[in-house]
């Protein structure tokens, strides 16, 4: 592994890119630089907690299936490594941002969401990079950063929800927001593993069609949960219930 300055600027600045964009779209209310650094750190400190996982959930799959196939193909990415790295990520998500008096407008929730993906595909790329140089950078610029910048989103969209769902005391409804938040970025996350790792040429296409519909749909996402951004008002219906 080499660490070289130049492929570790190419391994960063796409990931702070969407950072800065996704943090200019939060027109309501800023969240602080401290805030914004300690989500990328805990989407740092992810890694190494979907690692393990991933360790564990490999060496039950490898077990249960020495031969491969297709089965084991679906529960490694759908369940192993999506689950891994979305579940790391959603799990030090709440515990750094769910009680945080700075999480007060619903848009907060993508730009939680985003920051802490972004943390992740930031800390994952630059390993990446340093393993197989430059040209692992370009290809990653525009696949597996944007990649981990949608699942941030649609965690983050659905995260939000649960957050103002708590703050009228709809803990049922919060609880189904946060399944939510969880499910589909790791469902996105496991086909879209699942597809690049096909190796043929048709599913060379479903991948290109899936990343663009995917990335499409992000963006729009976020600029509507942005432009129609409120605040929560938490403070209306008293604290939080503990869970």
């Amino acid at each position: 592994m080499t660490f070289n300055p130049i492929l570790i600027a190419a391994a960063v600045i796409p990931a702070v890119y969407l950072l800065v964009q996704v943090e200019k779209l939060d027109r309501l209310e800023k969240e602080s630089p401290r805030l914004l650094l300690s989500l990328v750190l805990f989407g740092v400190l992810s890694t190494a907690f979907a690692s393990l996982a991933e360790w564990l959930g490999l060496s039950v799959l490898n077990r249960l299936f020495p031969d491969g196939g297709l089965l084991y193909d679906i529960l490694l990415y759908f369940g192993v490594v999506a689950f891994s790295e979305e579940g790391a990520k959603y799990v030090l998500l709440k515990r750094r941002t769910w009680r945080d008096p700075e999480f007060n407008c619903l848009f907060d929730g993508v730009v939680y969401g985003v920051f802490v993906s972004l943390g992740f595909a930031l800390w994952e790329n630059i390993r990446y990079v340093a393993m197989f140089g430059f040209s692992t950078a370009l290809i990653r610029a525009v696949t597996a950063i944007p990649g981990h910048a949608c699942f941030g989103v649609f965690m983050g969209a659905w995260y939000g929800m649960a957050k103002r769902r708590a703050a009228v005391q709809d803990w049922d409804g919060s609880k189904r927001m946060r399944r939510r938040a969880l499910l589909l970025p790791a469902a996105l996350h496991g086909f879209y593993d699942f597809v690049a790792s096909a190796g043929s040429d048709v599913m060379s296409l479903v991948f290109l069609v899936f990343v663009v519909l995917m990335f499409v749909r992000a963006y729009r996402l976020a600029k509507h949960v942005a432009a129609n951004d409120e605040y929560i008002q938490h403070y209306r219906f008293g604290p939080l219930k503990k869970e």
